[in-house]
């Protein structure tokens, strides 16, 4: 039997005992977020739930293909809504999760399911949580298969997009043999992966391509290509009216540095005035959520993010102090083995 098959009979407890259930992600849901989002509303209502999804619209950019994203509520219709249960997915914390969701997060119980290192569960009245998963999709697939729930076309479609965008497409060090079982279930209900990886990885719209072009002119690599940034302002946004789901795999810019073992990506979103973020990824022995954690961030070892409350430019300057005693620390822990 599995190792969570205590915290799977709590999360199944709260759901029976549960009328009304709310499935939230995080904040500009991304692959994995927006992935069990889908397959989650559709998984529950299709068990005899009352199950509703809500997340932006606006913020879905090409994952809009999606077939069941059309029937994600907005988060503007939320206000009139009455809930019994709140399941959140793929956020490690209420802070996470949009403003229109928090008013239910602090009054009703929580189920939580999430794979960040950095998940505090202690928001939840029950929570899977594991952090050795490829993604949250993957871990939603082996509670669906738990508790016995059929999969349809939509569903498994929906859990592959959060499995293949958050595993790398299978490349990242998180895909283990259960990652590839679960992949290989979702294939018989039908995932149709050419135009998937088509639309996700082959084809970008043209704010998306602008938007590359302004962060490959804003490349900036140091300590010999070991570290390398990227950056988009508020104003490059608006020079293109694109938003943060045309930009989602800039962070690949400075990643594919030859080299390359810490990779940065500092973005403003345009309405929010007075932060800047930073998307991290790392190769090697550094840990990402270290980074991000000194700027109350989180994630994975090798892929985290943190917002910080200043400017671009003071925002480059703490974030690049935090690197620079990374890599000597590691230095001072390879001089100490060599002697």
């Amino acid at each position: 039997m599995s190792k969570f098959n205590e915290h799977y009979a709590r999360a199944k407890a709260l759901l029976e005992g549960a009328g009304k259930i709310l499935v939230s992600g995080h904040l500009s849901p991304d692959g994995d977020s927006l992935g069990c989002m889908i397959a989650l509303q559709r998984l529950l209502r299709n068990a005899g739930y009352d199950a509703t999804a809500s997340a932006d619209h606006n913020a879905f950019g090409k994952l809009a293909f999606m077939e069941g994203a059309g029937e994600i509520l907005p988060l503007r219709k939320l206000k009139k809504r009455r809930f019994d249960l709140l399941v959140v997915v793929d956020a490690s914390g209420v802070d996470r999760l949009p403003p229109e969701v928090r008013p239910f997060a602090e009054k009703l119980p929580k189920l939580c399911i999430d794979h960040h290192a950095t998940s505090d569960t202690s928001f939840a009245d029950a929570a899977i949580i594991d952090p050795s998963a490829s993604s949250a999709g993957e871990i939603v697939w082996r509670f669906a298969k738990w508790m016995e729930w059929p999969l349809d076309s939509v569903s498994a479609e929906a859990l592959w997009v959060s499995i293949v965008t958050d595993s790398g497409r299978f490349s990242y060090d998180s895909t283990k043999t259960g990652t590839m079982r679960a992949a290989g279930d979702l294939l018989r209900h039908g995932v149709r992966t050419s135009l998937i990886n088509d639309i996700i990885y082959g084809t970008f719209s043209r704010k998306a391509i602008e938007l590359k072009r302004i962060a490959w002119r804003s490349l900036h690599i140091w300590k010999n290509g070991k570290v390398a940034e990227v950056s988009l302002t508020r104003d490059d946004f608006r020079s293109v009216r694109g938003t943060k789901a045309n930009a989602e795999d800039i962070i690949e810019i400075p990643r594919s540095v030859a080299r390359n073992e810490i990779a940065l990506f500092f973005y403003q979103i345009p309405d929010r005035t007075k932060e800047t973020r930073c998307s991290i990824r790392t190769r090697g022995s550094y840990d990402a959520t270290a980074l991000a954690a000194k700027f109350g961030g989180g994630g994975h070892r090798k892929a985290a993010g943190c917002t910080i409350a200043c400017s671009m430019n003071a925002a480059k300057r703490r974030m690049r102090a935090a690197v620079k005693e990374m890599l000597k620390s590691a230095c001072r822990k390879t001089m100490r083995i060599q002697a």
